[in-house]
């Protein structure tokens, strides 16, 4: 039989009508029977408030539809009875029957009319067994049939009302079963008791009477149309303290919704819900938190494509800013509302929130996202792969490495006009004409001698042509240029562009002031007040993140930056200004010239966006072929990543028993970009004889054991990992640093020195950093010096005596030859252990002279690593010493505070300073957090909105509830019977 659902819509009113009005009572939780008691989750609460009576003239549930309001259903319902109950002879039950029976499809066929008729249809789903059901036995038999299911539906509002009348029933069981007895008709026995569970009109306070008649006058059955509107009342009026009733069935309609949106998908019906799927409240917060209203008609294909609907692969590409990532936000919320699939985001960059596809073809980022979609691929037949990208050319390898749709369109929701400017005039790029470009305009600014060798480029020029009223992203070639150019530009600009949006910039400056404990960069310090501000990988996050949302809401408009905000991070600009085409010293590839120009114009604020490349004479060629040519072909990195790219892939094929024969890898192989881009290597080796390369050097490094035949390439004799190779790829260690990491931590061993952490700190110092630094042996020679005898030892251990650094500072000569790495990496030792101790960037980055973006990311790499090695130690049993000392400098070098305000910092938002305030203010534990009342939180702590302690409460509360559920799991897995007890078989 069908599930009957009842169906609800509310009417249109206006918001004063809306705030008078009462919420809605849930007609399905009237209509099943509890079985028993069940605790609501507010523990106990006031009694609920009789019933009150039918002819009251008061309507409980203000405008809303309902089966009270709905006067055709109760007609309906009033026909029904009267047409049954006028033949006195005919069988009551069967009567009983009949009614609830057309009742029941009355209501279904009701529902099937507003659904179709509205998107704002409620469905509150009946439960099959308990609603509209008359059963023979007492009702009570009947109850303990019901399943829990029956009461999970359940709002806890009537719940409460349900055991207030069950307290009422148990004191009149007696009463009536005498009635029941004296009652010649057995029409109550067959048709009240059920009723009895939509409201129990028979528990109103009326005056018995001692005679049979009396008693059967008690017991004389109410009309339906009268229980449904006590039934009504009464839920309306059941009091809940944790829960209004307006949020419990915004709650049912949305959990419905899902669940009709769910049955849509699995059932392939073109009618997929309201939201592409999803329930109408995902549309709404699209329209309240992003101001979204409707979709672009390229995302509405694209989201509508049969091979979507099919949850096959597919990958989509369009230029920047054509709205791709709310395409994969809405097929995320599918997933996880409706199909309740697990779903991973891969980010090749920290900032991005989707898949780039094109950085398949960057270097380690690609090899390791390659590695990770051909093992899905391979693994996986039924996981659905989407991938996006702005910039894309040979879709067709990628196509057939993912086996994929594709879908593609040039829509920009904002035009885009390119142009470039060599000395002062501007040229608009123009395919048509004969070199593509086309004369545009000179620039119209007056420029005095001073400023002209100030601004040979003409920056300040073209900045203010928009700013302040529009924004203006500047990019640069190196990170000291950003800061540069920061600072010339706010020089020569005018006094009147201190005044735009005063306030916030003080607001900005005294936020970065509290961020750096008290400090502000310089160049910040004096920009800012005129709207702008670098950003480069030397800010810290927090300090990135705070310009980033100032620029977004115009407080600042010009953003001196790398190109890495391009790619990174989404902050549209009216023009965008390109310093030169060069990132660093390489002159500029295509895709990176259409991620930055692709910056220009912002959707629903401007009618079009610039980008103005600046040119000298002598880059003029390379710059035509720059902005003409296509876009450059992605290529698989398994090769040119060796350790990190084929290597890496072989050993965890092997480890993860994904393939373990030569055979198998060859087979895999052929599954990954580079085996479908095999026309690409060189003609002196084939793939399979680079596999066997790779195989045997993975031996000959003690990580993988067997052999790999000479004659015969497709060897079918299995391969094992070793337990070095195990720990390597179950680490994560960059194969090009397991061996020496091995030899380092065998070497510690021998003489471990826990006077400090700066032993331990060494060893979790990460290999790949060392290239990147150049220590300045001053400071070098002075933080030696401040170490104890012990930690000089842990020097001398690691090798790098005090002698060395000593020559080094006084700049003689060295005969003896040093590793370079382990210098190097010492010396980002003592960077740490400064950090761990006074755990301030600002100061560590003074003192050491290194921006406070590279000690932030030498930390959070230093935190990564030594999780990895934790999980390498892990693998080895001789290194069982590690485990507990690495567990705890993880905790360290990820949150970088004192040890006791730990805790604190693993709730979400709360950072060094507010951890400080609330360890302070008395909240030293995540108990203390989680059991924090809002209010108290705002007024005891400084500068904290009642939205952020909601959340903190809320954070901790969930932190707690996890590590509770973790401990109880480790409490079942101990009392768990094994199944293998000796003679139980």
């Amino acid at each position: 039989m069908a599930e009957p659902r009842l169906a609800v819509r509310r009417k249109s009113r206006s918001s004063s009508e809306r705030k008078r009005s009462r919420a809605p009572a849930q007609p399905l939780a009237a209509s099943s029977p509890v079985a028993r008691k069940r605790p609501s989750s507010g523990g106990e609460g006031p009694p609920a408030e009789a019933p009150c009576s039918n002819d009251s003239e008061e309507d409980m549930f203000g405008d809303y539809d309902s089966f009270y309001g709905n006067d055709s259903l109760m007609a309906q319902v009033d026909d029904i009875e009267h047409k049954y109950l006028q033949d006195k002879n005919m069988d009551v039950k069967t009567a009983g029957e009949i009614i609830l029976g057309n009742l029941q499809s009355g209501v279904h066929q009701k529902e099937q009319d507003n659904f179709s008729a509205s998107q704002n249809v409620v469905l509150l789903k009946s439960d099959q067994e308990g609603a509209f059901q008359v059963h023979d036995s007492d009702p009570a038999d009947g109850n303990q049939k019901l399943t829990e299911s029956a009461l999970d539906d359940l709002p806890s509002s009537q719940l409460l009302y349900f055991e207030k009348m069950d307290e009422l029933s148990a004191s009149r069981t007696s009463a009536l079963s005498k009635g029941r007895d004296e009652c010649v008709n057995s029409f109550s026995d067959k048709i009240r008791d059920p009723l009895s569970f939509y409201a129990g009109a028979e528990h109103r306070n009326r005056p018995t009477d001692s005679s049979s008649h009396s008693k059967c006058i008690l017991f004389k059955p109410e009309s339906l149309k009268d229980h449904l509107k006590s039934a009504m009342t009464g839920n309306a009026r059941a009091q809940t303290l944790q829960v209004s009733k307006t949020k419990q069935l915004k709650e049912a309609v949305l959990s419905e919704e899902i669940f009709v949106a769910r049955k849509a998908i699995e059932s392939s019906s073109l009618d997929i819900g309201p939201f592409y799927g999803l329930p109408s409240k995902v549309k709404d917060l699209f329209r309240q938190l992003r101001g979204i209203e409707t979709l672009y008609e390229w995302q509405h294909d694209c989201l509508m494509l049969e091979s979507l609907q099919q949850r096959k692969n597919l990958i989509y590409s369009l230029p920047t800013s054509g709205g791709k990532t709310l395409v994969a936000e809405i097929i995320i919320l599918q997933e996880l509302l409706c199909r309740q699939k697990d779903v991973l985001m891969i980010l090749p960059y920290v900032a991005i929130v989707q898949e780039k596809l094109h950085m398949l073809g960057a270097g380690s980022r690609g090899a390791v996202l390659e590695i990770t979609l051909a093992k899905l691929l391979y693994t996986s037949k039924k996981t659905q792969i989407i991938g996006m990208s702005a910039t894309l050319n040979n879709v067709g390898d990628l196509q057939k490495f993912l086996q994929a749709k594709y879908y593609t369109n040039n829509f920009r929701p904002v035009e885009l006009k390119e142009y470039i400017k060599i000395r002062d005039t501007i040229y608009a790029v123009d395919s048509k004409t004969q070199n593509g470009f086309a004369f545009s305009r000179v620039l119209n600014f007056k420029y005095s001698s001073n400023l002209e060798k100030a601004d040979p480029d003409h920056i300040i020029a073209l900045v203010t042509e928009v700013i302040p009223k529009y924004s203006c992203l500047v990019f640069c070639p190196t990170k000291k240029n950003c800061e540069n150019v920061a600072s010339m530009v706010c020089k020569y600009l005018k006094k009147e562009f201190r005044v735009h949006k005063e306030k916030e910039k003080e607001d900005l400056i005294k936020n970065l002031k509290s961020i750096g404990n008290g400090t502000v960069c310089p160049v910040l310090k004096q920009t800012i007040p005129f709207g702008i501000a670098y950003h480069h990988s030397g800010l810290t996050n927090d300090e990135r993140k705070s310009i980033e949302e100032a620029y977004s809401a115009g407080v600042l408009c010009v953003l001196a930056c790398t190109a890495t905000l391009a790619a990174g991070v989404n902050l549209p600009a009216r023009r965008v200004i390109l310093r030169a085409p060069y990132v660093g010293n390489d002159f500029l590839k295509k895709n990176q010239y259409k991620q930055m120009a692709g910056r220009a114009g912002r959707a629903g604020i401007d009618s079009a966006g610039e980008s103005i490349l600046i040119v000298q004479e002598k880059d003029k060629h390379l710059v035509q072929d720059l902005v003409h040519s296509p876009l450059e072909n992605c290529y698989s990195n398994l090769l040119q990543e060796l350790t990190k790219g084929i290597q890496s892939l072989l050993l965890s094929l092997v480890g993860l028993k994904i393939a373990v024969t030569h055979e198998e890898v060859d087979n895999f192989m052929c599954c990954t970009l580079l085996g479908v881009q095999q026309q690409l290597l060189s003609k002196e080796k084939s793939l399979t004889e680079i596999v066997k390369d790779g195989l045997e050097n993975l031996i000959e490094k003690g990580l993988l054991k067997g052999r790999i035949s000479e004659k015969d390439h497709n060897s079918k004799s299995t391969l094992t990992i070793t337990p070095l190779g195990k720990a390597t790829y179950k680490g994560s260690i960059d194969l090009a640093y397991c061996n020496i990491l091995y030899r380092d931590l065998k070497k510690g061993l021998e003489g471990l020195v826990l006077e400090s952490n700066l032993h331990l700190l060494y060893l979790s110092t990460p290999y790949d950093m060392t290239s990147t630094c150049s220590p300045d042996w001053m400071i070098y020679l002075r933080q030696f010096n401040q170490l104890s005898a012990a930690e000089q030892k842990v020097a001398d251990i690691v090798g790098v005596p005090e002698s060395f650094i000593t020559k080094k500072a006084s700049g003689q000569a060295i005969r003896k030859n040093m590793d370079d790495a382990v210098v190097n990496r010492f010396y980002l030792t003592f960077v740490l252990y400064a950090l761990l101790k006074e755990t301030n960037i600002w100061s560590v980055s003074e003192k050491f002279n290194l921006s406070r973006g590279y000690v932030q990311n030498l930390l959070s790499s230093a935190a990564s690593f030594a999780s990895c090695l934790l999980h390498f130690c892990e693998e080895l049993e001789e290194f069982w010493v590690y485990k507990a000392l690495l567990i705890e400098l993880t905790k360290q070098l990820t949150y970088c505070v004192k040890t006791e305000l730990i805790p604190l910092m693993e709730v979400a938002g709360v950072l060094e300073a507010r951890a400080k305030q609330l360890y302070n203010a008395g909240y030293k534990t995540l108990a203390h957090l989680a059991n924090a009342n809002p209010e108290t939180l705002v007024r005891m702590i400084e500068h904290l909105s009642r939205r952020q302690a909601k959340q903190i409460i809320s954070s901790a509360k969930m932190l707690l509830s996890e590590k509770a559920e973790a401990l109880q799991e480790e409490v079942e897995e101990l009392v768990k019977v094994p199944t293998d007890i000796p003679g139980t078989h």
